[in-house]
């Protein structure tokens, strides 16, 4: 079973990509951010012909998640436990059938943060608790899961090409890469870094500054495993390609190959 993960910076504005890409690549079960559309605005109808189910938690403008499968979810969760309050479209997890248990998906935008010092900072690692006291609920459960999604976090220096450029950036701070490897220390696998320990693995680029020509990019788009589904992991990559395609998004999927 190939799971994917993609930030596609506007699903309208990348609609002839994802669709050359979905051909290309044939997943089983992809999780989109930054979709930037409402549910009623999606265009599910062109994705639906290409073989997709869709499932998405919209917002206007901005944010949004969705998750595209072969088959229908069993079941579909919206947003992410833990305050009520929150109103940004940043989670959606579903439930497929998977080597006769199931497997859970979860496609997640968490919180850029900057600039730092501010409620939005603050508001990133609020998040990222809630996330893993999520993670903590669903690991008791001992189900196998993947929390796949743009992290806005930079784990460490080796997945970026140039760490002092992002040290005052909220993707690069102490705080974020703490509770990054706190939600990893509960026993959840980084699919792309069991794969392989390179120094240059990104799946971003910016659009200034020539970041894609001159290879300035780095990894914040991560597929997070848990025990059971990481028993089953093949192989990680990321399609780093996809970003030299005509009207690319700024990121690129990574696709996580489980042995069903």
């Amino acid at each position: 079973m190939l799971v994917a993960t993609w930030n596609i910076n506007g699903v309208k504005a990348r609609l002839e990509t994802l669709l050359a890409w979905l051909g290309e690549r044939q997943p089983d079960i992809v999780g989109l951010q930054e979709i930037k559309s409402v549910d009623e605005g999606f265009p599910r109808a062109e994705i639906e012909a290409a073989g997709y189910h869709v499932e998405t938690a919209g917002q206007k403008g901005f944010n949004g998640v969705a998750l595209l499968s072969r088959l229908p979810p069993r079941e579909v969760r919206r947003g992410l436990p833990g305050d009520a309050s929150d109103e940004q479209a940043r989670y959606i997890e579903g439930v497929w059938p998977f080597g006769g248990r199931t497997l859970r998906v979860a496609s997640l935008y968490l919180p850029n943060g900057n600039p730092i010092g501010t409620e939005k900072f603050d508001y990133k690692l609020r998040w990222m608790a809630r996330l893993e006291t999520h993670a903590q609920a669903l690991l008791a459960d001992e189900e196998p899961f993947a929390l796949v999604g743009d992290y806005n976090v930079i784990p460490m220096p080796e997945d970026i090409r140039r760490p002092e450029t992002m040290l005052g950036d909220a993707l690069f701070q102490p705080e974020s890469r703490a509770a990054f490897r706190r939600l990893a220390a509960l026993g959840l696998t980084d699919a792309i870094r069991a794969c392989s320990d390179a120094s240059d693995l990104y799946t971003f680029w910016d659009y200034q500054d020539g970041a894609w020509r001159k290879n300035h990019g780095f990894r914040i788009d991560h597929a997070m495993l848990s025990p059971e589904a990481a028993r089953h992991l093949r192989s990680a990559g990321i399609d780093s390609h996809v970003r030299a395609w005509e009207k690319p998004s700024d990121h690129v999927p990574v696709v996580v190959d489980l042995a069903g």
